[in-house]
């Protein structure tokens, strides 16, 4: 039977119950500050921008176990097409409704109540803890985590471990964490040709029919082969746009997005060497802007930080989680150049981003448990 009126489940409902939508945490973070002062963590709000970041830890000690998460969810989408209203954090039978029930509120919530628990447990605990907080995960990611990771490099604070509470489960709690991220790198590409008369090619150059055996030849390369924690990288052309909506009109120019997801096996400057190597060959008068989301990063199997984890899912369920790397990114390829063990453990994030996005109330009780356990294998 699911228990309704944990801790747990009353603060994350208390988050859930707030419209934070990107970059808007909107009194999130006053919350967790809140309940973390009182059991010894010192707060620091670092804004940036718009955005609202907490940087709350407890000791000065190594090694420091970090607690990293956002507050910010993405719009909810028609709220009519809702069972229950996105911001209620409505419970029916054993699953709580709401945006950022899964994606990841209620983490959070899990963070702060086997924090309270071990701290009070173990008062002489080794090491430190902290929290990591943004308000920019769903957005630009411009100014959250990557900002606080920047001021806590240049003043030399450094911490070990770093556990992210993004939904990482699949199809049972905790059968697969993070232990990795494939990089991201977009491209917005422009072909240049001449606009005209389409019953006359021969005073127009048309930049579709230039692009087009290029684009095939990046479409079909294989890229790489992946390896032990990759799988092969990924070209994937998001949006093709040309033309003046005419039939009888050859386009001036032509406009491609595209992405790949990349491996340990390439760098952004591989990447972006082999693509203008290609679009060479075919004599294309082209300008290409690039952007790097995130690079690629592992933390390995062996390290503390997943032997902790796999220790206390084994305590609480009886089973170890498989590690994965696949999925989007996360604030985790921020924190991953800082040196530190980086993973991710979360709930099932079967509905993440969709309406009547929700979570069991069971797996968040248990999922308390799994993160108190980790703190005891780590900092006991």
């Amino acid at each position: 039977m699911s228990d309704h009126t944990t801790e747990t489940i009353q603060l994350a409902q208390r988050l859930i119950q707030i419209d934070s939508v990107t970059p808007h945490d909107k009194g999130c973070q006053k919350i967790i500050s809140d309940y973390l002062s009182p059991i010894g963590f010192n707060i620091e709000n670092m804004p940036f921008g718009d955005v609202e970041n907490l940087w709350a830890r407890k000791g000065s000690a190594s090694p420091c176990l970090v607690f990293a998460g956002h507050t910010d969810v993405v719009p909810t989408g028609p709220e009519k097409a809702w069972t229950h209203p996105p911001f209620s954090a409505h419970i029916d039978g054993d699953m709580m409704y709401g945006r950022g029930t899964a994606d990841m509120k209620s983490s959070i919530a899990c963070f702060m109540v086997a924090s309270k628990r071990f701290v009070q447990d173990y008062p002489d605990h080794k090491g430190s803890i902290a929290y990591l907080i943004t308000s920019d995960e769903e957005g630009p990611a411009l100014d959250g985590t990557v900002k606080v990771i920047e001021t806590l490099e240049n003043r030399g604070e450094k911490f070990e471990y770093c556990l992210v509470g993004e939904p990482s489960s699949s199809q049972k709690l905790a059968d697969s964490i993070k232990n990795g991220r494939r990089g991201s790198l977009n491209g917005t590409l422009t072909v240049k040709g001449v606009q005209g008369h389409i019953a006359y090619p021969e005073l127009s150059l048309n930049p579709i029919h230039q692009l087009a055996p290029a684009l095939e030849q990046l479409v079909q390369l294989q890229w790489d082969h992946g390896n032990e924690y990759f799988p092969p990288t990924s070209f994937q052309i998001s949006n093709i746009n040309g033309g003046t909506g005419a039939t009888n009109v050859i386009p001036g120019k032509v406009e491609v997005l595209f992405n790949f997801r990349f491996s340990t096996e390439h760098t952004p400057d591989s990447l972006k060497t082999s693509v203008h190597n290609i679009l060479d060959q075919h004599n294309i008068d082209y300008d290409l802007d690039w952007t790097l989301s995130g690079l690629p990063f592992i933390t390995p199997s062996d390290g503390p930080l997943i032997q902790a984890v796999k220790q206390a899912s084994q305590t609480v369920l009886g089973y170890q989680p498989k590690l994965s790397t696949a999925g989007g990114t996360s604030d985790g390829r921020f924190i991953a150049p800082t040196g530190a063990q980086v993973i991710e453990l979360g709930p099932i994030n079967a509905t993440i981003h969709q309406i009547d996005e929700r979570v069991s109330v069971n797996d968040l009780n248990q999922l308390t448990e799994i993160y108190y356990q980790t703190l005891i294998q780590l900092l006991a």
